[in-house]
């Protein structure tokens, strides 16, 4: 079962969870989903979506101590609590190319 079962996979949910988990605890991820994978087929112009929505933690083992990993762990409990409240994304400037990169995006209301 989705965590963000209540996002549609067009407005970014593993977007939407990464800013989710800034906003709660200052933690970066990155998204490895819709934003980053989803391409227009050019003939239909419909869009195809990559089979997961996955977000990336970066963890570099002499940095961080097991008292930062509960942290992570605790940020995303209280993610989960509220995971109904959380919105989807929308594109509201894209790049021709790459568009995870330099994308700017607006919460859906």
């Amino acid at each position: 079962k989705k965590l963000l079962h209540q996002v549609p996979q067009p407005q970014f949910l593993a977007q939407a969870l990464t800013v989710a988990l800034y906003r709660e605890g200052s933690i970066r991820a990155v998204e490895i989903g819709s934003l980053m994978f989803a391409s227009r087929d050019l003939q239909s112009g419909e869009w195809n979506y990559p089979a997961l929505e996955l977000v990336r933690l970066a963890i570099p083992r002499r940095v961080y101590t097991s008292s930062h990993l509960e942290y992570v762990a605790d940020v995303f409990h209280s993610i989960c609590k509220q995971k109904d409240r959380l919105k989807g994304l929308r594109i509201t400037y894209e790049p021709p190319f790459l568009r995870h990169f330099t994308a700017t995006l607006d919460e859906i209301k």
